[in-house]
């Protein structure tokens, strides 16, 4: 049968990549084969033997997102969540982030902003890149719903999206007061990572 079809044709019927078959023909013996040949191949066997020639398997980390970017040049706000006391009422604190949902067609990015006294979300906005305007339409949803009082404090990480100017310009412009995480701790933040 050799002679009769070429590679191409073969691959394409089987429904096998060429660059798959040609890996197959070159490859070394596998541990079924040794298995069927009657060699003593185990998993904990071949780990043994390649730490002992000092090996190791690689295996392929998962893939995560990352969405907050804190290496900038834009101003960063104190945590004044630190020193408040838990709010009492709606529309004294918000608390706001960014997450992320795979999907099909790619990942889409969803930015919240629940009220941290009633936990009740107040404004979202879902968007296919991390640009700015994502978090910005949550906080647009959340000033149209609720229309708080001016000295309301809205806190996030220290992400590029909301020390940007265009962020820190909406909050400003409705007499909300910034606040920020302090770097790398998830905790200060923490009422939005539970949500």
């Amino acid at each position: 049968m050799s002679g009769e079809y070429t590679i191409r044709v073969v691959c394409a019927t089987l429904e096998v990549s060429r660059s798959g078959y040609y890996a197959w023909v070159h490859s070394t013996e596998s541990t079924v084969e040794l298995k069927a040949q009657g060699e003593a191949v185990g998993r904990h066997r071949v780990a043994r033997l390649m730490r002992q020639d000092g090996l190791r398997g690689r295996q392929r980390r998962r893939y995560r997102v990352r969405t907050t970017d804190s290496r900038h040049s834009h101003p960063i706000a104190p945590n004044r969540l630190a020193t408040l006391p838990a709010p009492t009422k709606p529309n004294q604190v918000w608390v706001s982030d960014l997450t992320y949902v795979p999907t099909d067609e790619g990942w889409l990015y969803v930015a919240g902003v629940p009220d941290r006294c009633s936990r009740c979300l107040v404004g979202w906005a879902m968007g296919s890149t991390l640009d700015t305007a994502v978090p910005l339409a949550a906080l647009m949803m959340a000033l149209r719903q609720r229309r708080p009082r001016r000295g309301l404090i809205h806190h996030s990480d220290r992400g590029v999206q909301y020390a940007s100017t265009d962020y820190r310009s909406a909050l400003a412009d409705h007499g909300l007061i910034a606040s920020m995480s302090r770097r790398g701790n998830c905790y200060d933040n923490a009422a939005m990572e539970s949500f």
